[in-house]
């Protein structure tokens, strides 16, 4: 499994080989980074992999230096349940376009 930036695209992508069986939409705000949405294909759900995939993001994104939004709620609970991403989340009131 690896994660890759697909910034053509403004989503990250979960590839198992060539197959992307996962993806994490992203939209860039300054120094904030909103992700409103994750998805991990059908068949491949139940496995961990969404996990692996907001992990990937969340490195990638840390070692950027920028703050993010988790405005899906997979990544929220995420967040919310490793306390070792809890620095990259924007403070409140963070100004992001809805």
């Amino acid at each position: 499994m690896d994660v890759r930036n697909n910034q053509s695209s403004s989503r990250y992508e979960l590839l198992d080989g060539d197959e992307v069986v996962g993806i994490g939409d992203y939209r860039i705000e300054g120094d904030v980074v909103v992700l409103p949405h994750t998805e991990v294909s059908p068949s491949r759900r139940g496995q961990g992999l969404g996990a692996v995939l907001v992990r990937g993001m969340l490195d990638d994104l840390d070692r950027s230096g920028r703050k993010v939004v988790p405005a899906c709620w997979f990544v929220a609970e995420f967040i919310d349940g490793h306390p070792d991403y809890q620095h990259l989340v924007a403070a409140p009131g963070a100004r992001v376009t809805p």
